[in-house]
């Protein structure tokens, strides 16, 4: 049997989830297609959209047969551009990328950081709470990634104003080829041309990540041009998936007050918590895989050729894999989520994030002391667009009711193509 006859014989649909309406809730959509089987061809963008957990799981398992050598945007284009770094690489290559990267972000090299990031996240949620009314997008989900990580990455301090804008643009350029990620291509040129010229050393702080990856190039452990696409990787990255988690879990408390309660009745809680949040609304939605040889996905064969759209937020609803899984339950303890990945390309970043949020969900109940439940804002004007996407601060919101912890406002996310994050793919 021919491509052709594969796909032809393939479950069809012609679901887009990538407008505006599926991206700002993809839940339906995304059981549409789990119930149409483990492999469906979307038909607009002549892709398989793998849905189910198990399936989501195996490709990226299986680098082999869903290489990213090939690039794991929807375009060609963006494929081109960033062929052979480490998001797009497999094998020894990936390897030898991923250890310089991962090497400050490992637990134990994380442990001389906890104390500041603890630090920082007690300073401004004493600060928000003194005020009585923030923007928890804006103000609390972006202050702690981006205090910590502009300084451990070691950027100058000219062009730091613009991470959040390249965090937003560059994962708009993930997706498929649309008027959102055709207006974000200039910005991506931008943040290019920065980690070429201005991320280079005498500029970069002595002893930082970005400075540890020009000490990498000088024993030989990574090839010099590999350098702008690294630095990338620490950028923009590092914020994203981040603030994008911790706009998430805001959401999800103040909607569900009495998980907030549990939480704070009993604070062992915090691990299974934060990964209930990964799973509910993955700051990961996808990425995409070439197929590089025939794949039988539960009796749908994939061919070798074609690409395929990989949903972390579909895998991680799925009713297969987990028990009510439409249910925001911090006793759930789902420990195999794919908010993060899986395989050799797990998110490289997974313990930094893991960090933050549990240093700001630590600091806020004790902030907050007696105040028993979330309410809303007076206001009534609280609102959060895409919870499961991160967004610019300017982003406005687009009305989504929402409620509030005291008189916390949840505005300012936006939409985005594609996914997110360091070496998630």
């Amino acid at each position: 049997m021919g491509a052709s006859e594969m796909i032809g014989a393939a479950p069809q649909s012609d679901y887009d989830p990538y407008t505006d309406e599926a991206l700002l809730d993809p839940w339906l959509g995304y059981k549409r297609l789990r119930d149409a089987g483990p492999a469906v061809w979307l038909t607009k963008y002549r892709m398989f959209a793998l849905t189910r957990y198990d399936a989501v799981r195996r490709a990226l398992l299986d680098w082999e047969s869903f290489p990213s050598r090939y690039g794991v945007m929807m375009s060609d284009q963006m494929n081109r551009v960033l062929r052979g770094n480490t998001l797009c690489s497999d094998g020894a290559d990936h390897d030898a990328l991923r250890s310089v990267l991962a090497r400050p972000l490992k637990p134990r090299a994380l442990r001389p950081v906890r104390d500041q990031i603890t630090a920082e996240a007690e300073s401004v949620v004493e600060k928000l709470v003194e005020r009585g009314s923030f923007d928890a997008a804006t103000e609390l989900a972006n202050h702690l990634p981006v205090a910590v990580v502009s300084s451990l990455v070691g950027l100058p301090e000219k062009g730091r104003e613009r991470m959040l804008v390249w965090a937003e643009e560059m994962f708009n350029c993930f997706g498929p080829i649309n008027d959102r990620t055709i207006a974000s291509f200039s910005v991506l040129e931008e943040m290019m041309d920065y980690a070429t010229a201005e991320a280079v050393p005498g500029k970069l702080k002595p002893g930082s990540w970005a400075d540890g990856i020009h000490d990498a190039v000088a024993r030989g452990e990574v090839p010099a041009q590999a350098c702008p696409a690294m630095m990338i990787d620490y950028v923009g990255p590092s914020l994203d998936t981040t603030i994008s988690a911790i706009s998430n879990a805001v959401w999800l408390f103040a909607n569900n007050p009495q998980q907030w309660d549990l939480l704070r009745a009993d604070p062992r809680l915090m691990p299974s918590a934060i990964s209930e949040v990964l799973r509910y609304d993955s700051p990961i939605q996808d990425f995409s895989r070439y197929v590089a040889r025939d794949v039988d996905m539960g009796g749908v064969v994939l061919p070798a050729g074609s690409r395929a759209i990989v949903f972390y937020g579909a895998a991680n609803r799925d009713d297969r894999k987990y028990s009510d899984p439409d249910r925001f339950d911090v006793r759930r303890r789902p420990g195999d989520h794919l908010g993060f990945g899986a395989g050799p390309h797990a998110c490289v970043g997974m313990n930094l994030a893991r960090l933050e949020m549990q240093a700001l969900f630590t600091a806020w109940p004790n902030a907050f002391g007696a105040l028993r439940s979330w309410r809303r804002s007076r206001d009534s004007t609280t609102s959060c667009a895409a919870s499961h996407r991160c967004g610019s601060p300017s982003a406005e919101p687009t009305g989504r009711s929402t409620q509030g912890c005291g008189d916390l406002d949840l505005r300012g996310q936006g939409l985005m193509n594609g996914a997110t994050i360091g070496d998630v793919q």
